[in-house]
């Protein structure tokens, strides 16, 4: 099944996986207003499926992901609409937080400014050898104001994520693998096929299980230490609420692989993060 959107097109896969792609290639996938709107559209649909396990997301041609947001129209706007546009984008990437689905950057080329900043709201981030990733706004007198003044530093550490915002650094992928900032680096050609097998490897897992990690991984964040380890008792007792928690520890006590079947309902209830 395939849709065209014009500016995002969704393809799904065999096995519950969708692709997202950004496909305006002319301008290395900059995001405009109308693409983020198509974006926003997209995951709406896919909240609300229950036949879909995992989203990728990527970038239409080989150079880019996304080189963030439309700098024409940043130059023509007025502030309000920037902050208009961000507030939009901020709601995209709050949205690919809370899902509810397994969420992974693909990012095929270049991935800066507002690009950095939708594969950084992703549970999980894949780079080709040849992508390019960093926040160069202050460059052109702008602000990661879509999430990377938030994001960036809770992936990579206060320190250097202050060093990359403020200088515009542009880093390599083995410098964002060094850093943390992408969890694998392969060649092009094998990223789509690497992003399946990381997935499916997650996907084998309870269901249930994971959503809830991610529940209690995305809700710590802003807890505090006691609120978090809260949470983290919290999701554990609803993990053992759950069908998959006695397939599971049935399976381990038979030295058995485990094979879960949840329910549908079990398996992807969107996070109220």
């Amino acid at each position: 099944m395939e849709s065209d959107n014009e500016q995002v097109l969704f393809t799904r896969r065999t096995g519950r996986l969708v692709y997202l792609v950004l496909n305006r290639p002319g301008v290395h996938n900059a995001l405009s207003r109308e693409l983020l709107l198509a974006l926003r559209r997209e995951l709406e649909l896919i909240r609300d499926d229950p036949g879909v396990d995992a989203v990728f997301f990527t970038g239409a041609g080989e150079r880019a992901f996304s080189a963030g947001a439309d700098i024409g129209f940043l130059h023509r706007a007025t502030p309000l609409d920037v902050r208009e546009l961000a507030l939009l984008a901020i709601s995209v990437t709050r949205l690919i937080e809370e899902l509810g689905r397994l969420t992974i950057a693909l990012i095929n080329g270049f991935a800066l400014g507002g690009g950095l900043e939708l594969a950084e709201a992703c549970m999980l981030r894949i780079a080709s050898r040849e992508a390019r990733m960093g926040h160069p706004e202050v460059r052109i007198g702008a602000v990661a104001g879509w999430g990377g003044t938030t994001r960036l530093p809770r992936l990579i550490g206060r320190g250097r994520a202050t060093e990359m915002l403020l200088t515009g650094e542009i880093i390599d992928a083995d410098e964002a693998l060094r850093l943390g900032l992408v969890n694998r680096v392969v060649e092009g050609s094998e990223l789509r096929q690497e992003g399946e097998r990381l997935a499916g490897q997650i996907l084998d897992n309870s269901p249930v299980a994971v959503r809830l990690t991610w529940e209690a991984i995305l809700g710590g964040q802003d807890a505090g230490l006691a609120g978090s380890l809260r949470l983290g008792a919290d999701c554990f007792g609803l993990a053992a609420a759950s069908s998959d928690f006695r397939t599971g520890t049935a399976a381990f006590l038979n030295r058995e692989k485990a094979r879960f079947h949840a329910a549908r309902e079990d398996r992807i209830v969107p996070s109220s993060s």
